[in-house]
């Protein structure tokens, strides 16, 4: 079946189209997006903005006629943290509900964490033992731990590379207090997790995924996304750590020149660093393969392992 997927991010709203069917990996077949950047249209009351309400509407409009074009059968949307952070997030989603027809659920961290979870362990496999998942969004890191596909561990937490550049950083490039300051909450935050994360056993594989970490793997020597998703990618911690130190120093004009770095992304990059940095530190990961598979493929999974329940209900 061709389905829609439909992503409300922090950063970017993003419209997938994919071939999918039951044991098989999904295909995608077009993408349109856009930066729309909505948790930076959040007010000090943490209240969307009517100019982004309006830009989502738009583009939630374009999407789904995109969808009909493309001969879509189903569109399966859904919200991240910042519409989950609104406080008029439900209110925006019901006026598109009612404008447009289509219903956005807005995910918990936790189910985050859970579905990107399942998109590593199907892409990866049994072999790859207990899985450890690292995911850093726009609003949130998210962190799961565990040997089948529902990890025992799933943990959300306030520390996505654009929400701490915001809240952190007051110039281009960050004073170096602001980015010490930055170093110890990301670690203090982090810390008060890994034990609930490591308490079920040491994982034998660790998996990075999000625009943050295959940019950072990107910079640091990885293959260009152009050479396909097979292509086998890995991150150490200690390139890391040499990045999260070199980037905050670096403006965000000189960050869009690094390979893999795109311009939209630069001024948040050295926020996410820090972070990556901080996770992998912190949970012992000395190397991390980068999966190209995250949030919105574990959506496409969940649904997809639904249809046979749907099937036997209507025969």
């Amino acid at each position: 079946m061709r389905l829609g997927v439909l992503d409300v991010g922090s950063n970017t709203v993003h419209l997938l189209v994919v071939d999918a069917h039951q044991g098989a990996a999904p295909l995608p077949a077009f993408s349109h997006k856009d930066e729309l950047r909505l948790a930076a249209h959040l007010d000090d009351g943490d209240r969307l903005s009517e100019a982004g309400a309006h830009q989502l509407r738009a583009f939630v409009d374009d999407a789904l006629r995109i969808a009909e074009d493309k001969g879509v059968e189903e569109v399966v949307a859904f919200a991240t943290s910042a519409i989950r952070e609104a406080v008029n997030g439900e209110e925006v989603l019901g006026d598109i509900r009612d404008h447009s027809g289509i219903d956005i659920p807005v995910l918990s961290g936790e189910d985050e964490a859970r579905l990107t979870f399942l998109a590593a362990r199907r892409w990866f496999g049994w072999s790859s033992g207990r899985l450890l998942v690292l995911d850093i969004g726009g609003g949130s890191l998210e962190i799961a731990s565990g040997a089948d596909e529902e990890p025992d561990a799933a943990v959300s937490l306030p520390l996505g590379a654009g929400r701490l550049t915001r809240d952190w950083f007051t110039a281009d490039p960050p004073p170096p207090e602001e980015v010490r300051q930055l170093r110890k909450h990301v670690r203090t935050t982090i810390a008060r997790e890994v034990g609930g994360v490591v308490r079920y056993g040491a994982p034998d594989h660790a998996v990075a995924t999000s625009k943050t970490f295959r940019q950072l793997s990107r910079i640091a020597g990885a293959a260009p996304s152009n050479q396909g998703p097979l292509v086998r990618r890995v991150l150490s911690h200690h390139q890391v750590t040499d990045w999260a130190e070199r980037l905050p120093s670096m403006t965000a004009t000189e960050r869009a020149e690094l390979p893999g770095v795109s311009q939209g992304r630069a001024p948040q990059l050295p926020a996410g660093a820090i972070v990556a940095d901080a996770a992998m530190d912190l949970l012992g990961v000395a190397e991390a393969a980068v999966c190209p598979w995250a949030l919105r493929e574990g959506v496409i999974l969940r649904r997809l392992d639904l249809l046979p329940q749907e099937r036997s209900q209507s025969y």
